[in-house]
This record gives C-alpha cells, sequence and structure tokens, in this order.
C-alpha cells in the first residue's frame, strides 16, 4: 500500500501495555492486586490474602501497599515485551494502523456528505492482552472487534502476527482490510442497521439469528471493498497485489475455513461471519462498484 501521502487519524487511543483490571489481569501478568483505591479491605478479601500469603511464604502485612511480585518468579518475557508503551516495531505499526484509519475517516466523510449525512468517526482502540470496553471486558483472543456502544474499534497488533503466521495471510492490505472491515461495522452503527439487527437477533431462534450475525458480517465486508474502491480512486493507494491480499484474508477467517481448522468439521448453522467464498465475493462486490448500494446483504436472493 501506499501510505505515504496519507495523513494519519487523530483517533487511536494506545492502551497497550495496560492492565485492563477488574480481574482479567495482562496476559502474562504475575501479580496479584489486593484491596481497593479507597481503603479498607472485606472480610473475603482478607480471606484471600491470608491464603495466598501462606500459599507463597509472604508476611501478609506486606501486601497491604497493593501489589506484590511473587517469590522466584520473573516477569514473563511477554511481559518484558510490553513493559513499555512504544517499541520501534510497535510505533511503525500504530502509525500504519493510524493512516489506515485516516483514509477510512475521509472516505466515509464523502461518501456520507454525497447523501447529505454527517459521518461521525470511531476511535480506534491498540491494546495488549485484555480491555474493558462499553461492551464490556474483551481479550485479544476474541480478535478485532467493534463495540457499538463507545463507537470504538478495538485491536490487539499481535492479531497481524496471527493472521500472517497460523492463518496464512500476509500482507499490510490484509492488514488494512481488517480495520477497514471493523469500521463497516461503524457505518452500520451510524445508519441504524446494527440496531434493528440486533433487536430482530433477541427475537429469533440461534441458527436464525446466527444468520443475520452472517448477513451483518458480509456486508462489513462489502463495506471494506467499498472503502478500498473509493480511497484508491481519491489517493492512490494500492499497488499490485493488495487485493489479491485482501481476498487471501477474507478467505482465510471464513467460518467453513476456521471450523475445519479448529475442530476438523464444519457447522453450518452455528456460522456467524459467513463462509470463505462468501467474505471473498461481498468484499469483491463492493469493491467492484464502490457503491453502498450494492452492499444489501439482508435483501440478497443469495449470498
Amino acid at each position: 500500500m501506499r501510505l505515504d501521502k496519507e495523513r494519519p487519524s487523530d483517533n487511536i487511543e494506545d492502551r497497550r501495555g495496560r492492565d485492563a483490571g477488574l480481574g482479567f489481569p495482562r496476559r502474562g501478568a504475575r501479580r496479584i492486586r489486593i484491596g481497593g483505591q479507597r481503603g479498607g479491605l472485606s472480610i473475603g478479601t482478607i480471606f484471600v490474602l491470608l491464603v495466598v500469603a501462606w500459599a507463597f511464604g509472604i508476611n501478609p502485612l506486606d501486601m497491604l501497599d497493593g501489589n506484590i511480585q511473587l517469590p522466584g518468579q520473573q516477569p514473563s518475557e511477554y511481559e518484558q515485551q510490553t513493559s513499555t508503551q512504544s517499541q520501534p516495531g510497535d510505533d511503525e505499526m500504530k502509525d500504519f494502523v493510524a493512516r489506515v484509519l485516516g483514509t477510512t475517516e475521509r472516505t466515509w466523510e464523502r461518501i456520507f456528505a454525497d447523501s447529505g449525512q454527517r459521518y461521525v468517526k470511531p476511535r480506534l482502540v491498540l491494546f495488549t492482552g485484555t480491555v474493558d470496553s462499553a461492551c464490556g471486558m474483551a481479550q485479544s483472543a476474541m480478535g478485532p472487534f467493534y463495540c457499538p456502544g463507545d463507537s470504538k474499534v478495538y485491536i490487539d497488533l499481535s492479531f497481524y502476527r496471527d493472521l500472517k503466521e497460523k492463518l496464512g495471510a500476509p500482507g499490510d492490505f490484509a492488514q488494512a482490510y481488517v480495520i477497514a472491515h471493523e469500521v463497516g461495522h461503524h457505518v452500520q452503527n451510524l445508519l441504524g442497521i446494527a440496531d434493528k439487527v440486533n433487536e430482530a437477533r433477541q427475537r429469533l431462534p440461534q441458527a436464525q439469528a446466527n444468520a443475520l450475525s452472517v448477513k451483518m458480517e458480509l456486508q462489513a465486508d462489502c463495506y471494506s471493498g467499498v472503502w478500498a474502491k473509493r480511497a484508491d480512486e481519491s489517493g492512490r493507494i494500492l499497488e499490485d497485489g493488495d487485493i489479491a491480499e485482501g481476498l487471501n484474508a477474507a478467505s482465510a477467517i471464513g467460518d467453513d475455513r476456521l471450523q475445519r481448522r479448529s475442530q476438523d468439521r464444519v457447522v453450518p448453522e452455528s456460522f456467524t461471519h459467513g463462509t470463505s467464498a462468501q467474505r471473498v465475493g461481498w468484499f469483491k462486490r463492493g469493491y467492484a462498484g464502490g457503491d453502498m448500494a450494492r452492499c444489501d446483504t439482508f435483501n440478497a436472493s443469495q449470498l
């Protein structure tokens, strides 16, 4: 991708290396937190303190300050890597993410303006391990996600390593596609599509609710194709092979392919994102026309 001339977004919230708290320690963390900021210990907390102290041979009074490094335990490799907020490689990736997000902002602002609407920009949160969102606590194992409750996209950059090494989908456009897909969910939220689908899903049996989720995800794939087409028309950001990278990524995260990988069998009624072929097809559809009107998965005769 050619992003050197693209203005990076300011809507990046960097929470990498922070403890999400609330009982969900950062991955690999070795610390125990006892008590709260306002002082006072409950009977239950005191009991936990005594049990931990007994187990590790610690003086209970030494634990009252709040954080303890357990004896004989060294910081994990992961902790050492994330103990500082910025590593050189991380800074480069943060800049890349900010520039991709910037292209989505300008693209969707133009598209919304064409129909007399105002595009409200989302924020993108970088985190490591676990994160607290308006949609609840989340772990990086869940992958990137969009939370309509706070209009934020969340991503642990380690996902990109997994995308390349575990799922076989390398490349900068593959990474950009992931962001564009989540921003597609933000577009659905702004247009009221997300609310309607979520309300409908609550009234349906699980299999039918899953089918609606598939249509939501495929529409977000289509919107990411629209972004790619329109952003390239205005900024010439694509290079040879970029679209192939995006299609490979879309195929790599199809429900059927992921299920074969994890459980060696496919259960179509449990699909929530669509098959590899469907995800590729709807991205292509959005990219071919660069038109949101082509992304109506809910009234399509065939997905």
